[in-house]
C-alpha cells in the first residue's frame, strides 16, 4: 500500500476514534464537569478540542510512518502492538472520567496512558526518529492532562 494511503488511513482512524470521546464529553461540560473546582492553569473548555485534534493527526502520522518505513520483525510488531494499547488506554480515560465521574480511577488510568505512550515514543524513535518527535507533544500535553486530572480529583475528592 502506498504511504499516502497508509498515512489517510492512520490520521482517519486515530482522529475518529479519539473524536468519539467528544461525545462523552460533551454531555457533562455543561453539569458536572463546570462545577468542579479546577486546579490553577486549568484552560478554557475551548483549548481541549483543537489541541487533541493536532495530537490525534500527529498521532496518526507517526503511526503511518513506522508502518511503511520500518522492516518488518519483532521490534516493528512490539512499536504497533505499544501504539494500540496507548490508543485503547486514550479511549478509555473520557468514559471513566466524563462518563462515570470516577476521577481518582482516572487518574490510575491516565498515569498508565503515559507510561505507554513513552513506551511507544521510545519504541517509534527507535525505528523512526521523526516518528517518536511526533509523539513528544503528545506526551507533554499527557503530563499536563495528568496534573489536572490529580488537580480535579484532589480538589473534588470530598464531593
Amino acid at each position: 500500500m502506498a504511504f499516502w494511503k497508509k498515512l489517510t488511513l492512520s490520521v482517519l482512524v486515530v482522529f475518529v476514534l479519539g473524536g468519539a470521546g467528544g461525545f462523552v464529553t460533551a454531555g457533562s461540560i455543561p453539569g458536572w464537569y463546570a462545577n468542579l473546582v479546577k486546579p490553577p492553569g486549568n484552560p478554557p473548555n475551548a483549548v481541549f478540542g483543537p489541541v487533541w485534534s493536532v495530537l490525534y493527526v500527529l498521532m496518526g502520522i507517526a503511526f503511518a510512518r513506522v508502518w511503511h518505513l520500518s522492516p518488518a520483525g519483532p521490534e516493528k510488531r512490539r512499536a504497533l502492538v505499544l501504539f494500540a494499547v496507548q490508543l485503547i488506554l486514550n479511549l478509555a480515560w473520557t468514559p471513566l472520567f466524563f462518563g462515570a465521574h470516577l476521577t481518582g480511577l482516572a487518574l490510575i488510568e491516565i498515569l498508565t496512558l503515559w507510561g505507554f505512550i513513552l513506551l511507544t515514543l521510545l519504541s517509534f524513535r527507535r525505528l523512526d526518529p521523526v516518528s517518536g518527535w511526533l509523539l513528544l507533544p503528545y506526551l507533554v500535553w499527557v503530563s499536563y492532562a495528568t496534573y489536572l486530572n490529580a488537580g480535579l480529583w484532589w480538589l473534588n475528592r470530598a464531593s
